[in-house]
């Protein structure tokens, strides 16, 4: 196991597990994606390793912030960014379902998320808000925090409304983002144009943001594991998520991995950024496992996943991930180069650590 993805993820997540117990994620008692997005993580590379630890590391988090009725201890419903944890509550649904418990403490936590995202608002064209606090606004990081909970309560529930919910937002991203010259999706959108950051005309933002464009195939992908094969747009979906791969290959560095502002590698400021690099890797080698992407592909995530391991550094027997922008509001091209930089943030790890288990999954064949 020494050296595999297996290995590194594992690594990653003893780190974690000893910097941090499940119920002091941090923020500590919020229901937030910093905590979905790391356990996600964490709860892929139980599922390929198999080690019964990192499960229950994931359910005492989940049962920390979710009490015994349902209820959520801090949830805000103005924003998408406290929905994406819910993914976590369908595999706890399941083992709680094998398990015959009376317990319902998972679905009712389910159904009060799924309400949330029935009742968020939507702008002219029909696309979530960003937040209430971002007007009509479409960021590409809320297809990641709403998208794949909205078809996996479709799946399990036999909820069409929340799979076509879900496929709506897709092709409307792509519809209001993506540039026609270089294939990529802007980072948001702003509809009313109001917004230092609108252009005037389209009201788009200025750059491609690394980790916002990760996270929309990442996502896509992960929808597409709820959606049947023969829904009219399944196929549609695939050739979308493999145009985006093939425009961000595009601009992947010499040393694999790819820049805070994907497309500027020469440009002064800019920077390699690890966890953008983690999701575009992962991103090839589900889409290659899933036959959606031509197997070359593979090569240029097998050169992403070396240039991330390279940069990695060892504290004693803790892993350090490193490189990866704090996160970000919208903005020009120097206000995303002038962005800070942490290590072992959750959402950097949690990137690797998806990473790191599709590459297994894919190797485990």
């Amino acid at each position: 196991m020494k050296n595999t993805a297996l290995f590194y993820a594992t690594s990653a997540c003893d780190t974690m597990m000893k910097k941090y117990e499940g119920a002091k994620l941090p923020p500590e008692g919020h229901f937030y994606y910093h905590q979905g997005v790391f356990l996600s993580g964490v709860y892929k590379t139980f599922q390929v390793g198999k080690d019964k630890k990192l499960f229950e590391y994931m359910k005492s988090w989940v049962d920390a912030v979710v009490d015994d009725a349902g209820v959520i201890d801090v949830f805000d419903k103005g924003q998408l960014d406290y929905c994406q944890p819910g993914i976590l509550l369908f595999p706890l649904l399941e083992e709680q379902d094998s398990m015959e418990s009376g317990e319902q403490k998972y679905k009712i936590a389910i159904e009060k998320i799924a309400q949330t995202i029935s009742e968020y608002p939507v702008n002219r064209v029909g696309g979530f808000w960003h937040n209430v606090g971002c007007v009509e606004q479409m960021w590409l990081d809320g297809l990641y925090m709403a998208g794949p909970f909205c078809t996996m309560y479709g799946k399990k529930f036999d909820n069409k409304d929340f799979t076509e919910l879900a496929i709506r937002q897709i092709f409307l991203m792509r519809e209001h983002t993506k540039d026609a010259e270089t294939g990529l999706w802007y980072h948001a959108w702003d509809p009313l144009k109001k917004l230092p950051w609108a252009n005037q005309k389209t009201g788009l933002s200025p750059e491609f943001w690394g980790r916002s464009v990760g996270w929309v195939p990442v996502a896509i992908l992960d929808m597409l594991d709820n959606i049947s094969g023969t829904h009219e747009k399944y196929f549609e979906i695939c050739e979308l998520v493999v145009e985006l791969i093939s425009a961000v290959c595009k601009y992947q560095s010499e040393d694999g991995r790819w820049f805070q502002v994907v497309n500027k590698g020469g440009q002064d400021g800019n920077w390699l950024e690890n966890s953008c690099s983690c999701l575009f890797v992962a991103a090839i080698y589900k889409a290659v496992r899933k036959g959606i992407l031509d197997s070359q592909y593979i090569e240029k995530a097998k050169k992403g996943y070396d240039g991330i391991i390279a940069d990695l550094k060892w504290e004693d027997e803790n892993l350090l991930i490193g490189g990866v922008c704090v996160g970000t509001g919208v903005g020009d091209y120097e206000h995303y180069c002038n962005r800070p930089t942490s290590t072992n943030d959750l959402h950097g790890v949690g990137a690797f650590l998806i990473m790191c288990a599709e590459i297994e999954e894919y190797n485990q064949g």
